[in-house]
């Protein structure tokens, strides 16, 4: 493999390895949260965790029923589901993201383009054939048995009502769940391989692109130094504070459980819907008006005071004023987001280098244009992410929907401006904060700071020259040794060997670490004429004398000058003459 190939075996393993761990860690938080709902109880795990696998990577399920037993018929029980589980989605991303990018830090400081597209081609490439799989196994009837699912009366009043975004199940639902011990139910579900696939697709590029701009330490092709100080500073940023939003959210859903009646239903709903409650309050916090509609038992689904706003009204406007008049609790939504989004600016400050000629008020308005614009670009997406669409047309669990249906969607014109204000607002005063403080750029990542992805070139070292087969390496040439002080081949002060001043242009370090060391190997060892040599052909018993093992006599020592030691040091020279007047 010469040194501009494409290393395939490394970029299959990353594929492999990265689309592997995704789907692992989807199908474990799907299978795990289905099983805390009671949901295998009605049918089989395997499907439903295919099919919620499928809709987190944006496919679509349509449930079908039978329930002959209502009054309804085939034609009639049909039901259309646009709600996508975040929670599984977010663990799939963060899997996928974390083994892409360590695998592509692999490829040095810099990273060619034709290997970058091969990586992420690959990754796509197999991330699509297993979705298929599961487009495929993502279909199954489930048979609904009253006698295993029904909850005693009462036992769900207010009990998701402590878990924020979720909403209540209680009511009807409960009721109706005590009728369904004699009645023969079933749903179909299946998943739409085509809508499926296509969302996958978008899905699995997105995740890409938004970790290359948010990983700070992952090598980008070259040109593409820009990405490194404009981008990806804001980016990393809002990537740290949404998923620590989603982490507080399922640590309040855990003291919810720890003092609720049901903590495996909370624990169930806060790993399937915990994104989903958290990233639509952020929009919302920062005052993103939103439209909602719900008819028919599906309002009790609602977080409150969400149902009681929109129950009853044909596209109410959501805002945190009109729900503080429900609730007055409600205001401290903006006042936590507002924090956050302070925390998303110091980030941002803190990781964005300070480059040398820019004054204070240049990096203060920096850190506010680009943190501006990254959050004028995620907003929008959160509230696509987050919106809920739910038609119904079943009469199941002992709730009459015929008819009904629930769907919030945000503005997404007024989710861009307000993005762009907010983020320019946070990441100013993010960056005084750290100017004061001092912390400004102290957390800037190399590649981000000027010169960080240029790296001296291997042939231009000092002694290094092509080997003769042309592959493009490099090996160290031949210096001549360095000989005794004063003789020929002895290295000048200031020269590398004996290559003279030709090669100066091409010095890298400092021109003192090219002069001779301080190391003189001393002078070899000669007998003295009138010490005998043992090995020396033609000497008197060299040849016939036996070899005797015993130690070899102390070597003799040249007598000393009796007169050495007595050797000083000179008289000094008599003072100078006075001078004279």
């Amino acid at each position: 493999m010469t040194g501009r190939s494409t290393p395939w075996p490394s970029v299959l393993l990353s594929a492999v390895a990265s689309v592997s761990w995704a789907f692992l860690g989807m199908a474990g938080v799907a299978a795990l949260g289905l099983h805390l709902l009671g949901a295998d109880a009605a049918g089989s795990l395997g499907p439903m965790t295919a099919a919620a696998v499928a809709m987190a990577v944006g496919g679509k399920v349509h449930p079908t029923g039978d329930i002959g037993a209502f009054g309804l018929n085939g034609s009639q029980t049909q039901a259309a589901i646009g709600i996508t589980p975040l929670g599984v989605s977010l663990v799939g991303a963060l899997l996928l993201a974390w083994v892409f990018l360590r695998s592509l830090r692999g490829a040095g400081v810099v990273v060619r383009p034709a290997e970058l597209v091969a990586r992420v081609v690959s990754t796509a490439v197999l991330f699509l054939a297993v979705l298929g799989g599961l487009a495929w196994a993502g279909q199954d009837t489930v048979a609904i048995n009253g006698g295993k699912i029904a909850p005693p009366k009462g036992a769900t009043d207010d009990l998701l009502n402590k878990l924020p975004g979720v909403g209540k199940i209680s009511g009807g639902l409960s009721d109706g769940l005590q009728g369904l011990i004699t009645a023969k139910t079933s749903v179909r579900f299946h998943v739409e391989t085509g809508r499926t696939l296509t969302g996958g697709l978008v899905w699995v590029l997105v995740v890409l692109l938004i970790a290359l701009l948010a990983s700070r330490r992952s090598p980008l092709p070259a040109g593409w130094e820009a990405v490194h100080r404009l981008v990806r500073p804001a980016g990393s940023a809002l990537a740290v504070v949404g998923v620590v939003a989603v982490a507080a959210g399922i640590a309040a859903a855990g003291y919810a459980a720890a003092t609720g009646d049901e903590p495996g239903r909370i624990i169930g709903a806060a790993l399937l819907g915990a994104p989903n409650g958290v990233w639509l309050a952020i929009p919302l916090g920062l005052f993103v008006p939103w439209k909602g509609t719900a008819s028919g038992p599906l309002a009790t689904l609602l977080p409150d005071p969400v149902n009681r706003l929109v129950a009853g009204h044909d596209g109410a406007s959501i805002t945190p004023g009109k729900l503080a008049e429900l609730d007055g609790r409600v205001w401290l939504l903006p006042v936590a987001i507002a924090l956050m989004m302070l925390v998303a600016g110091a980030l941002t400050a803190t990781r964005t280098p300070r480059e040398p000629g820019v004054g204070r008020a240049g990096f203060v308005g920096r850190c506010a244009l680009r943190l501006g614009v990254a959050t004028a670009l995620t907003l929008p997406l959160l509230v696509q992410l987050t919106r809920v669409k739910v038609n119904a047309n079943l009469s199941v669990f002992g709730l009459d929907a015929v008819g009904a249906g629930v769907d919030l969607r945000g503005s997404l014109p007024l989710a861009l401006l307000l993005g762009a204000v907010w983020g320019a607002a946070a990441g100013g005063i993010g960056a005084l904060l750290a100017l004061a403080t001092g912390a400004a750029g102290q957390q800037a990542a190399r590649l981000a700071l000027p010169g960080g992805t240029q790296l001296p070139d291997k042939a231009s070292l000092p002694g290094a020259t092509a080997p003769p087969d042309g592959t493009g390496g490099t090996r160290p040439a031949p210096v001549d040794a360095p000989g005794p002080v004063g003789s020929a081949g002895a290295a000048a002060p200031g020269r590398a060997g004996s290559s003279g001043g030709a090669d100066d242009s091409n010095r890298t370090y400092p021109e003192v670490a090219y002069r001779p060391g301080p190391y003189r190997p001393s002078p070899a060892y000669r007998p003295e004429e009138a010490e005998p040599n043992p090995y020396a052909t033609g000497q008197p018993g060299a040849a016939d004398s036996p070899t005797v093992a015993a130690p070899p006599s102390p070597r003799r020592r040249p007598p000393r000058d009796p007169d050495a030691a007595k050797d000083k040091w000179p008289e000094p020279p008599p003072p100078p003459p006075p001078v004279r007047p």
